[in-house]
This record gives C-alpha cells, sequence and structure tokens, in this order.
C-alpha cells in the first residue's frame, strides 16, 4: 500500500536551483589506468578544476522543487549521487554552485552516527541528538519516556554507547529521529536494516512518521519500499538527475534498464 499524498498544516519546501558539488581527489595528479578503472567503478564524474587538481563531481547541476505532500524516491546506482543530494538537502555539504532553500524543520536520517558522542550515555545521546534535531530542551524531557519504551534498552540507557551493539545504537537514533512530527523528513535504506524482531516493531512507527511528514525525500535500492512510501521518483545518473516523475513512470523505466 502506498502513502497517499498529504498536505499539512506546515507549508514546508525544498528547492534547489543549478546545485553542483565537487570533491577534490589530493595526490592525483596521475590519469593512471588503475585510477581511471577505481574512478568508473564509482559511479562519479571526473573533472579537472583550475589548478588540474582532479575532482569528482558529485553533483551536477541538480534543480527541482518540492512543496507539502510531495514524496520523491531517489534512486539510481551506487555512486550516483543519492546520499550527496540528501546530505546537501540536510545542510551538512554546500554546494560550490547554485542555491538550496528549505522551508519547515529537517529531520535527517541517513546518518546513524550524526550527534552520537561514544564516550557518554545513552541519555546523553539522546539529549545530544534530539538537539541536533532542533528540539527544544523541553520537548526532548517529554518524548524520553517514549524513547525508552520503544527501544526497551534499559539501564543501558546509563552506560556509554560504545558498549553498544550496532543493533542497539540503531534501536537508539531511530527512536530519537523518530519521536516527533517532521516537516522535511530525509532518509536513507539504512533505516530498514536490523533484526526482523525490530523492523516489525518498526514498521508501524515508520508508517505513521512518514504519514506525519510535510515532504519526504528516500533514497533507496529497494524498489518495494519506493513504490509503498513515495508518489514521484528522481533517478540520479553520475551525479546528474536522469529523469524525474511519477513513482511508477520512473520506476519501470528503470527496473526495464536495469534488466538489460
Amino acid at each position: 500500500m502506498k502513502v497517499a499524498p498529504i498536505r499539512p498544516a506546515v507549508d514546508a519546501e525544498l528547492t534547489l536551483r543549478n546545485v553542483s558539488v565537487s570533491f577534490p581527489i589530493y595526490h592525483g595528479g596521475s590519469r593512471s589506468l588503475k585510477k581511471s578503472i577505481l574512478f568508473r567503478g564509482s559511479g562519479g564524474h571526473l573533472a579537472t578544476d583550475a589548478n588540474q587538481r582532479i575532482m569528482v563531481e558529485a553533483l551536477r547541476d541538480i534543480s527541482f522543487q518540492l512543496t507539502a505532500g510531495d514524496r520523491v524516491a531517489l534512486i539510481g546506482s551506487n555512486g550516483a549521487g543519492k546520499t550527496t543530494l540528501l546530505r546537501v538537502l540536510a545542510g551538512i555539504y554546500e554546494p560550490v554552485s547554485g542555491t538550496v532553500t528549505t522551508r519547515g524543520r529537517i529531520s535527517p536520517m541517513f546518518d546513524i552516527a550524526l550527534g552520537i558522542d561514544s564516550e557518554v550515555s545513552g541519555y546523553d545521546n539522546i539529549r545530544l541528538r534530539g538537539m541536533i534535531l532542533g528540539l527544544t530542551a523541553k520537548e526532548i524531557e517529554e518524548r524520553i519516556p517514549d524513547i525508552i519504551e520503544f527501544t526497551q534498552l534499559g539501564d543501558y540507557l546509563d552506560l556509554p554507547v560504545r558498549t553498544y551493539s550496532s543493533g542497539m545504537m540503531t534501536r537508539l537514533t531511530f527512536a530519537v529521529a523518530t519521536c516527533f512530527a517532521p516537516e522535511v523528513l530525509l532518509m536513507d535504506e539504512w533505516i530498514m536494516a536490523g533484526d526482523a524482531t525490530f523492523l516489525n516493531k518498526a514498521q508501524t512507527r515508520i508508517q505513521s512518521f512518514v504519514e506525519k511528514a510535510s515532504i519526504l525525500v528516500l533514497a533507496s535500492h529497494s524498489i518495494e519500499t519506493c513504490r509503498r512510501f513515495c508518489n514521484q521518483a528522481i533517478w540520479m545518473d553520475q551525479g546528474r538527475i536522469k529523469v524525474a516523475g511519477p513513482i511508477d513512470e520512473i520506476l519501470d523505466a528503470y527496473t526495464a534498464e536495469m534488466a538489460n
């Protein structure tokens, strides 16, 4: 079942105009065959700047606008630019050119380590991550009982998170990130990973979280997940938008090309 478009009260918006992001490869002056092969395998695009440094053009001239009710799947091969685009939308990466305009509180759910201090307790990390997500101290304290109940970490919340397993860390970060109604929700498919017990418990919470969001941007390789949560798709290829449009139309074209 797909999530139907909704029109929340919040007038959220994401607008990108001619956005490009590049990263220099230091000590990359040689154009050896080995480096060329490795680069092609990454899915990126190679260029040089004015100083003849090799640059990875992670995003190239990206433009689109999303408004309330839009649920967009980012699809494409590894290295196509999906995660880089999410990080630009979250304000983690600055574009080298172009503009990004956002309206509404953004909830990024694609970097499990964001705001986590391994040396302090689970409780302290709940508060730290809550502040990063834009919650006030009062809002965080009001949500702690719900986080405790969902994670079922009990006394572990008093311990430094360096003692946690990856599954325990996922429960903690997931619970904090989904403890409020987001206006702009940015998701990577790591949220769908985890043990079966956790996933079964998380499905209802994910569904509710997505339904409350004004805008959703989801990067995923799962066609089923994209169809379930999204009503539009953007097909990324080597840092560019190859095509964008209604979810079924774009996914059908994408799966057909992947099958060839």
